[in-house]
């Protein structure tokens, strides 16, 4: 199957609630309130509850105490309150896959580490509203999730360990697509906002220096996390410069080893935290 017959198949499977659609709506809606918003999340306990908890969290480091719906829009802003939206509505969605417990709290524990890698790099290069980058790797991968539901033997032949044969480059050789591509296609689908799936469908470029920002810090928070947890054994210079002619993004982003070794501090300390709310039984596990 292609990349299309995979995300046809899945989307049968797996869909966003009702009541996502509903808030996309309003969002996408000028004449929307900040009140008929927060409505329309009060009415899923479960979400408005993860947004309260993400944005009293140290992950969005807030002064103060924000103790509602219609708090948390206006302090954090429609635009971040909506990534939190799609992050909770994208991860419930396959929340019903048959694949076995361990292997699911093992994949958003990579997501997690993604997501605090990403957004470190993005507040430290002092990029805007960085913490918005964090949906970028939290979903990077969520394709894999997809190829693993549908095509379990295929799956398995993705599974690389070997730097000189890095995993994205493997999903390429045996299902003719990455599984960020898959990822993208989704989202497309979905019709979620362009900034997020261009960067998840570009983050396995070769040149990566021809791409935006956003791009190019999660092709480096993603080859990051892939060192600490799948490719322990290599060095992270091999996993860029593994990429062909990715080898001078460090230099164009200013990232020094320093830098990327405070990310990973920052990940190691955060990490739970996050985990807790987006996925308790990884956090367990971790």
């Amino acid at each position: 199957m292609n990349v299309d017959k995979y995300v046809e198949q899945i989307s049968e499977l797996f869909v966003l609630s009702d009541s996502f659609l509903r808030i996309k709506e309003l969002i996408d809606d000028e004449a929307s309130t900040i009140d008929d918003i927060s409505e329309v999340i009060l009415l899923d306990p479960a979400l408005a509850s993860t947004i309260l908890k993400l944005a009293n969290s140290t992950f969005f480091n807030y002064p103060g105490k924000i103790d509602t719906i219609s708090k948390a829009v206006l302090v954090l802003g429609i635009t971040e309150v909506y990534t939190l939206v799609i992050a909770y509505f994208t991860s419930d969605a396959f929340k019903n896959t048959d694949a076995n417990a361990e292997y699911l709290d093992h994949f958003w524990l990579r997501s997690v580490d993604c997501a605090l890698l990403i957004k470190f790099l993005g507040t430290s290069l002092r990029v805007p509203n960085a913490e918005r980058l964090f949906i970028l790797g939290l979903l990077h991968n969520l394709g894999e999730l997809i190829v693993q539901q549908l095509s379990p033997e295929l799956f398995i032949q993705c599974s690389s360990d070997d730097s000189l044969m890095l995993p994205w480059k493997k999903q390429q050789e045996v299902l003719g697509f990455t599984f960020g591509a898959c990822s993208a296609e989704l989202f497309k689908q979905w019709q979620l906002p362009y900034s997020l799936f261009a960067p998840i469908r570009d983050q396995d470029v070769d040149e990566p220096s021809q791409y935006n920002i956003e791009t190019q810090l999660l092709f480096v928070a993603k080859r990051i996390m892939n060192k600490n947890i799948l490719l322990t054994n290599s060095k992270f210079q091999q996993l860029i410069h593994g990429d062909l002619m990715a080898g001078d993004i460090l230099s164009i982003l200013h990232l020094n080893e320093q830098l990327l070794s405070n990310a990973v501090d920052y990940c190691d300390l955060e990490r739970m935290g996050l985990l807790s709310v987006l996925n308790p039984g990884a956090a367990v596990v971790y």
